[in-house]
């Protein structure tokens, strides 16, 4: 009777092994590059077979496909907006349907800044320059990433539409997505559904592990003005000055630019240390710098120079 039970134990955790590989496997990834990939996507819940537990790997990638799986992947939402009427697909894409099965991905994407055409078809194949570009895009939704500027060169870079080189490149340098061995990218092919999963596997890790830049403070704009006195019949003295909200902030001569005649002045916004305190009183801020007699100093064209990208630290 005991080994009998012992026997009767093996087979149902035989069984219940076998069960659970069936469970979480396709019946069709198996030694495809992106198996272990697609199979952690599945039980995740991001990615679905067809009735036969088929995934179709090698399969193109629909837009609807596309555009599902990426808002499922992000989990993207549009839970913080408030609308006066509800809104259909067809209000941003008028070749879908207001019904189907992918209707809400499309709208999802389309208030999360995916930049999707207008003109899309839910049965239109979706490129590898495509996917790559809307990948990004999602990406960018979690976060503000910093990446290295490099730029990384495309055997078939005239191949590449120019607004999705950047998206592409992004994708490149933190190796979600990858060129072959002759250094190609293939814009233009429609990407596989196998493909598409592993890139997007690759994101969610890339965001996961990846810390964005924490946000800048608003900095407000400021209106320069510029004065210039003769130190002697060289050097000039340029006085730049401006009002702020109060004594926390402050400026600094960031650079100049010498263009013909003229000396470009850039100034920096100097931001207030986050843990002081300061009186809310409008204070009179200035920077100086000295520049050849020869050139007329001068304030951007674009207006101000105000550069808003420097830390903190105390103004002058």
């Amino acid at each position: 009777m005991k080994k009998r039970s012992i026997i009767m134990l093996a087979l149902v955790s035989l069984l219940l092994l076998t069960l659970g590989q069936t469970v979480w496997a396709f019946k069709d990834i198996k030694n495809d590059a992106n198996e272990q990939k697609i199979a952690e996507l599945q039980k995740r819940g991001i990615v679905n077979g067809d009735k036969h537990d088929r995934f179709n790997p090698k399969g193109k990638l629909t837009y609807a496909e596309g555009v599902t799986l990426l808002v499922r992947g992000f989990d993207l939402n549009i839970d913080n907006i408030r609308f006066i009427k509800e809104p259909k697909a067809t209000d941003y894409f008028p070749n879908l349907k207001d019904n189907a099965w992918y209707s809400q991905s499309f709208i999802i994407a389309q208030l999360n800044g995916l930049e999707i055409p207008k003109d899309v078809k839910a049965s239109d194949a979706m490129t590898r320059e495509q996917f790559a570009h809307h990948l990004f895009k999602a990406i960018m939704k979690q976060g503000d990433y910093a990446f290295i500027e490099i730029f990384l060169l495309i055997a078939d870079v005239a191949d590449v539409d120019k607004a999705y080189m950047d998206s592409i490149q992004k994708l490149l340098i933190s190796k979600i997505a990858t060129l072959d061995d002759t250094n190609k990218f293939y814009p233009k092919q429609a990407i596989t559904r196998g493909i598409a999963a592993g890139w997007l596997y690759d994101a969610l890790k890339f965001v996961k592990e990846t810390e964005p830049i924490p946000p800048q403070p608003e900095v407000p704009a400021f209106d320069l003005k510029l004065a210039v006195t003769p130190v002697n019949d060289e050097v000039n003295k340029v006085t730049v000055s401006t009002q702020v909200p109060h004594p926390g902030y402050g400026i600094r001569i960031a650079s100049i630019a010498f263009e013909g005649e003229e000396a470009v002045i850039y100034v920096e916004t100097v931001l207030p240390d986050p843990d002081k305190m300061y009186p809310q009183v409008v204070t009179d801020v200035s920077a100086v710098t000295y520049v050849d007699a020869a050139f007329k100093p001068v304030l951007p064209a674009t207006g101000g120079g105000s550069d808003p990208s420097v830390g903190s630290e105390s103004a002058q």
